[in-house]
């Protein structure tokens, strides 16, 4: 790797590399949002129960179907109905994405069930999942005004405060 030009580097991390190009062969990439995807993509094997012996529950958790890559704040569905927004962030101090539609979330205009923030390490390995209710959301919700939306830090705080689903 010493040897390699920081243009061959950066080939390696391209979306045209070996590996994104069988990440979305795969599935688990549909958009240029890596982190995200993945993100997504753990949480539904984490809550489907595939690959068991990484992922071990720490409460019964429903099966969730991916839903369309155009949802806004909709990344799967229960098989109950509920609506699950599902977002990454790949440090424990971390923002999440984007919520959009702040004139709805300013009004409580409920767009989903529950969040799963899907904190992962520089590896790219799932560390933790946390679960908030859209309550739980609404109460710790930031404004970007800059951005015109809205977004949760992860604090030490909000992972002592709600459902730690996951830690590894």
């Amino acid at each position: 790797m010493k040897n390699l030009s920081v243009e061959e580097l950066a080939k390696l991390i391209s979306p045209s590399s070996q590996a994104v190009q069988e990440l979305r062969r795969r599935g688990v990439l549909r958009t240029k949002n890596t982190v995200g995807e993945l993100g997504e993509y753990y949480a539904i094997q984490f809550y489907n129960k595939i690959g068991s012996s990484k992922f071990v529950a720490k409460k019964k958790l429903p099966n969730l179907t991916k839903a369309g890559i155009t949802t806004k704040n909709v990344d799967a569905l229960s098989r109950d109905g509920k609506i699950y927004s599902i977002k990454t962030v790949s440090s424990f101090n971390g923002t999440t994405g984007s919520f959009w539609d702040p004139e709805g979330i300013k009004n409580n205009k409920k767009t989903f069930d529950c969040l799963s923030i899907v904190i992962l390490n520089d590896e790219y390995s799932v560390e933790m999942i946390l679960e908030l209710t859209w309550d739980d959301f609404m109460k710790n919700k930031s404004y970007n005004s800059r951005m015109n939306n809205f977004n949760i830090s992860v604090t030490k705080k909000l992972i002592e405060e709600f459902k730690v689903i996951y830690k590894k």
